[in-house]
Formats: structure tokens, sequence, C-alpha cells
């Protein structure tokens, strides 16, 4: 276990390096999704194309990373880019991690939001809903199959959501449900959509892009 936490390590220290070059040379003012694999596997850019979009979307997301992680990476993850509009999913590794804590969430997720309205304050900042999920047959073998859904539960996901969505527009920013074409008749993440219960392959991306086209 320990191997495989040095190697994410190294590959999220390899992804940083890569954002910060690739921030030396991006176009200021565009829009930026952001936050862990949920966005970072968002292929935003091939979806647009492929609906034929004429938006300039930047993807900072890292696999396996929190909102501590984030707090101590905002240059490579938001400020880099110089975003106007800023689109963040960010906290599901937080409801996943056996010390979970809905208060502490909260805590970091308003710190993130206070520095980028302090550094970027014309910026729209746009937090996106939790997916849900769903224990499929497919969840892999391993430590992380047999703990991947002890907190990460869509009872969670629904009080985070529900907590984030208060916090969000206590704080001026705006909460959006990007769910709805996701689920199946018991609420859970369709399994037509989910690689192994969490993460999604490219038509349930679709969907989310379908709900966040009115935005973009």
């Amino acid at each position: 276990m320990d191997l495989l936490r040095e190697q994410m390590k190294r590959e999220q220290e390899d992804k940083l390096e890569r954002y910060r070059i690739l921030n030396r040379n991006v176009r200021k003012g565009e829009t930026l999704f952001t936050g862990s694999s949920l966005m970072e596997q968002f292929p935003i850019n091939e979806l647009l194309m492929t609906n034929d979009m004429r938006q300039v979307i930047y993807n900072r997301g890292i696999g396996g990373f929190t909102t501590t992680d984030m707090l101590q990476h905002m240059e490579e993850m938001v400020f880099g880019t110089e975003p106007s509009r800023i689109f963040i999913n960010i906290g599901t590794n937080d409801i996943g991690n056996p010390a979970y804590r809905l208060e502490d969430l909260l805590e970091r997720y308003a710190r993130i939001l206070s520095i980028i309205q302090e550094r970027l304050p014309e910026a729209e900042i746009y937090v996106m809903a939790y997916y849900p999920v769903n224990e499929t047959d497919k969840i892999p073998d391993g430590e992380w199959g047999k703990t991947a859904f002890v907190t990460r539960t869509n009872e969670n996901i629904t009080f985070a959501n529900d907590a984030v969505e208060k916090l969000v527009k206590r704080m001026g920013c705006r909460f959006i449900n990007v769910n709805e074409g996701l689920t199946d008749e018991d609420g859970k993440l369709k399994k037509e959509f989910t690689i192994e219960g969490i993460h999604m392959y490219a038509n349930g991306y679709q969907v989310v892009l379908d709900n966040l086209k009115q935005y973009l």
C-alpha cells in the first residue's frame, strides 16, 4: 500500500509540474475546470469538439486530491490560468476518507472559495454537485476496493451537497446540480455510465456537459 501511495504522489507531482509549465502559455480570462479525478477525467475538450462548441476550457484536476491538497496548490490548479469563470469539483476524496467529517470539508471549502474571491474578485465561481455513486460488481480488488464505499455513500453525498450548496450561496457563489440524468430509479449512478462505481465514462460526462451548457 505504501508503494501505491508513493506512486500516486509522484504522479500528482508530475501533473503539478506539467500544469506549471502549461500555465505559462494559457490564454488568460478563459474558463477553468479544477478539482480531483472526477474533474481531471472529464474529457471536456473532446466533448466540446463533438458538440461543436467553441469555448476554451482548461482542465486542472488532479486524481486523488482532497480539499487539503487543493489549498496547498492553488497556484497550479487555479491562479496560473487567471480564469474569468471557474468550475470546481473537489471533496469526494474527503468524503471517501474513513476520518471524514462534514464540518471539516465545509471549513476547507470555504477557505478555497475565500482565497479565490480575494485573488480573483471578478471571476465567476461555480461549484458543481458531487456525483452519485453505485456499488457495482466492477469494484476493483485490493484495499481501495474494500474501502471505497465505506463513507462515500449516496446518503453522505446528499448531505454534503445540501451543506455545500448552502455554503456556496452564503458566500455569493453559484452551486450547480449537474446530476440530472445520471441516476437510476434508486438514485444511484447508472451502471452504464460508471467505470467502477465512482468514476465515469464519456457517456456520463456528456450528461454532465448537457447540464452545464447554460453556464458555459
